[in-house]
């Protein structure tokens, strides 16, 4: 009875080690991203800005690449919601915007605006994975409050911005990353202001840092030919920019697109409209954890 006893307790243990022997083996499989085969299909994690146009944007640059399909009608405002097929099982972080490149190397992916790219030390034309189209539609504006538009010291700085200098200036130093929008550039100067009424005067813009308040340097030197100041504030968010020029504080700003703008008078009630695209900042997709494209299929 014993003896019966015991070729069963020895039997039973080996059928345990040759159990967990095939679990062993089964587990150790991998794939391109470097991780397991339970990791490839749970899908890549991609870091994509958490304002309403932005994340539209990174989505739509996602459809174009062919990663996912959107729902007919989804646009501007898309949101992961309106993903219709997501074939890759991808998973999207939504980040402040400002924060992606701070993100970056604990996510596979991130969608990340150019100037906020640039001010990491990202290269958007040679350090992106997949780059945006130069779509006018996200043309970044010079924007003030609704009834100002027509001021000479509005309509002096808006020709700064469409001069030649200006367009130049971004061609040469962005290489790409940031690019002129302004179909004809001129001197810098609008024929039906009188500069000479302007003399001595100040104009106050609030800016982001890039490439915005780079390029106001250049208008900066076309009206101090005629002697009047820009004064330039910057900000390294998107609200207090139009807060302050809804406000009177601050005459313009320069760091959104007008679907961004659009959304955020709907939103808070604010009349601040666009006077001028200057100049698109195209948005990239980098790799973070993952450096290669193929690894998001």
């Amino acid at each position: 009875m014993k003896k019966s006893l015991s070729k069963r307790i020895i039997s039973l243990a080996l059928s345990v080690v040759s159990i967990a022997s095939v679990l062993s083996f089964t587990s150790c499989g991998s794939s391109s991203s470097g991780g397991s085969s339970d990791s490839k299909s749970d899908g890549v994690t991609i870091a994509i800005p958490n304002d309403t146009t932005n994340e539209a944007r990174a989505l739509l640059l996602l459809q174009d690449k062919g990663y996912i399909t959107l729902k007919d009608g989804a646009g501007i405002t898309a949101t992961p919601l309106d993903i219709k097929d997501n074939p890759h099982n991808i998973k999207f972080k939504e980040v402040e915007a400002a924060q992606l490149p701070n993100v970056l190397q604990d996510v596979d992916y991130a969608i990340i605006n150019s100037n906020y790219a640039i001010d990491a030390k990202l290269n958007p034309v040679k350090d992106s994975l997949a780059i945006e189209g130069s779509s006018s539609a996200y043309g970044n504006i010079l924007a003030v409050k609704e009834g100002n538009e027509k001021t000479d010291l509005v309509k002096a700085l808006k020709a700064a911005l469409e001069s030649k200098d200006v367009a130049d200036y971004i061609k040469e130093k962005y290489e790409g990353s940031v690019i002129s929008v302004v179909d004809n550039p001129t001197d810098g100067y609008d024929s039906s202001v009188d500069y000479s009424a302007l003399s001595g005067k100040t104009i106050t813009v609030a800016a982001s840092p890039t490439p915005h308040a780079e390029i106001l340097t250049k208008a900066k030197d076309i009206l101090a030919k005629k002697n009047i100041t820009l004064k330039v504030t910057e900000f390294t968010d998107y609200v207090q920019p139009n807060n302050v020029v809804e406000s009177g504080e601050i005459d313009a700003n320069y760091f959104q697109h007008v679907p961004y703008l659009d959304d955020f008078n709907k939103q808070n009630g604010t009349h601040i409209v666009s006077v001028t695209a200057i100049h698109v900042e195209p948005l990239g997709l980098y790799g973070g954890k993952l450096k290669s494209l193929d690894d998001i299929k």
